[in-house]
């Protein structure tokens, strides 16, 4: 089982919209995916509770119950967890960045967010685990997405090469709980969305076709 957890220690970056579609990806991919959500505001259960299709399994709980959630994923065969987290910089964001095989910045381009997630890069150092900034709730062509990732890499930080931007179809997919690649399968967030899971999937050593392309030691 492979584990990515979105961390951010700002409100309002699009960590709940990275979730839940690296989520459904994994699902439409073929993997058995979970989301375990342990932010108070809920906002992926409750996507998960409008949700028709029976995956992903949506779980919220407190980040207390962590370790066992992660534990109960590994034992029902999942493939793939996705954790999606509060914005605090507290014991339960550095639990889901000590259980995470990758860990996901959201961050928008813009300075006062920009500022903030040295204290998530903080969290991914103490835990030893890779972390990556992905640029989200980003204008569509605009000069500042280039400028913000020059920006975070000339500080330090590994930016993604995909981008998330400021599109409807994110916004309209999740209110009967799906996501842009099944509200618009061909538009523009869908494409976004299946280049982020693929490059995911390759920093975590899963295949991005699924698990018929499973090569021999490519799980554990």
């Amino acid at each position: 089982m492979r584990t990515i957890a979105i961390i951010s220690q700002k409100g309002g970056v699009g960590k709940s919209t990275v979730a839940v579609h690296l989520a459904v990806a994994g699902t439409l991919a073929g993997y058995r995916t979970a989301l375990v959500d342990l932010d108070p505001q809920a906002t992926a259960r409750k996507w998960g509770d409008k949700r028709e299709a029976p995956e992903p399994e949506v779980i919220g709980d407190h980040a207390e119950r962590l370790p066992q959630l992660v534990e109960a994923a590994r034992a029902n065969g999942a493939d793939l967890l996705v954790i999606d987290t509060a914005p605090n910089a507290d014991r339960a964001s550095l639990a889901a960045a000590r259980a995470a095989d990758l860990i996901l910045i959201p961050c928008r381009p813009a300075a006062f967010d920009l500022e903030a997630i040295e204290a998530t890069r903080d969290l991914a150092t103490i835990a030893k685990k890779p972390a990556w900034v992905v640029l989200s709730s980003a204008p569509t062509r605009s000069a500042i997405v280039e400028e913000a990732r020059r920006g975070l890499e000339a500080d330090g930080s590994r930016v993604a090469p995909q981008v998330i931007h400021q599109r409807v179809a994110y916004s309209y997919a999740v209110i009967d709980g799906r996501s842009a690649s099944e509200y618009e399968p061909d538009g523009k967030a869908a494409e976004e969305v299946a280049a982020l899971f693929t490059w995911a999937c390759e920093q975590v050593g899963l295949p991005a076709g699924g698990p018929d392309n499973k090569t021999a030691g490519g799980q554990g």
